[in-house]
C-alpha cells in the first residue's frame, strides 16, 4: 500500500473516532456523570443540581447541562412563569447511559478491596525495586 493511501485510511479512522472521543470526553467527565445521576430522578432545576453534584461551580455546570444539551442527553424544559422555572431531565439515550454508569458503579464496588490490594501490592514492588537499586 502505497503512503498516500496509507494516510488516507488513517484520517477516515481518526474522522470516524473523533466524535466518539468527544462524546465519550463529555459523559466520562465527573461533572457530567454528576449531573447525569442527579437527573436520573426525574426534572431536576438548576439549583438542586448545584447541590447535588459536590463541588462544581455555577459555570461548570452551565457548561456541563450545554455540552449534555447538544450531544442528546438532557432536554432544558422553561416554563413561562415569572421568574422563569427551568428543569433539566435525561432523555431516553441518558438513561441508558445512566444503567450503563450503574453496571460500572456496581464493578467498582465489587472489585475495591481488590483494586486497594493490587495497589498496595504494586507499592511494596516498587519499595523493594527502588530499595535495591539504590542499595
Amino acid at each position: 500500500m502505497s503512503q498516500r493511501n496509507t494516510d488516507v485510511t488513517a484520517q477516515v479512522i481518526q474522522d470516524q473516532a473523533c466524535p466518539i472521543v468527544e462524546v465519550l470526553d463529555h459523559v466520562a467527565g465527573k461533572w457530567s456523570i454528576g449531573v447525569i445521576v442527579a437527573a436520573a430522578d426525574g426534572p431536576i432545576r438548576f439549583t438542586e443540581l448545584e447541590r447535588a453534584v459536590n463541588g462544581i461551580s455555577r459555570r461548570m455546570l452551565t457548561l456541563t447541562l450545554r455540552k449534555l444539551e447538544r450531544d442528546g442527553l438532557l432536554v432544558r424544559t422553561v416554563y413561562p412563569t415569572v421568574p422563569p422555572r427551568v428543569e433539566y431531565s435525561l432523555t431516553d439515550m441518558a438513561r441508558e447511559l445512566h444503567a450503563s454508569l450503574l453496571t460500572l458503579t456496581s464493578w467498582a464496588e465489587r472489585h475495591r478491596a481488590d483494586i486497594i490490594a493490587a495497589r498496595a501490592e504494586y507499592d511494596e514492588r516498587e519499595d523493594a525495586e527502588l530499595s535495591t537499586a539504590t542499595a
